[in-house]
């Protein structure tokens, strides 16, 4: 009976581990790569809108990268990069688009441990 209760209470700890260590923010591993010609077809861009978005996407990975390998103001660092970008892509994107970039920005950024406040 005592070797079971250790063998409950060892696996126990590493399900936990494993949770915890899966729910850590992992913006030091942002990889800075959006797929534009997967969310051109994804958001039916003209061909005007998917030049604009891949400007948009390119220097939203430069301020992402910044911010994630920033030492001081990382999060305000984070937040400006976003809502920046969410700035222009709302400039360039109709209604619907936007509303369709906004979900999958948002699911990004949280698949990869990004919490924007």
């Amino acid at each position: 009976m005592k070797r079971f209760g250790l063998t409950l209470a060892a696996a126990f700890c590493v399900v936990s581990l494993t949770f915890a260590a899966g729910n850590q923010p992992t913006t030091e591993k942002w990889e800075g790569r959006i797929n534009v010609e997967k969310l051109s077809r994804f958001l039916k861009l003209t061909g005007k809108q998917e030049l604009e978005v891949a400007d948009i996407c390119e220097y939203f990975n430069e301020q992402m990268k910044q911010a994630v390998s920033s030492k001081k103001n990382q999060d305000k660092m984070i937040h400006n990069a976003v809502y920046g970008n969410l700035k222009l892509m709302k400039k360039t994107l109709n209604e619907k688009q936007y509303a369709e970039y906004a979900k999958v920005l948002n699911a990004t950024l949280r698949n990869k441990g990004i919490e924007v406040k």
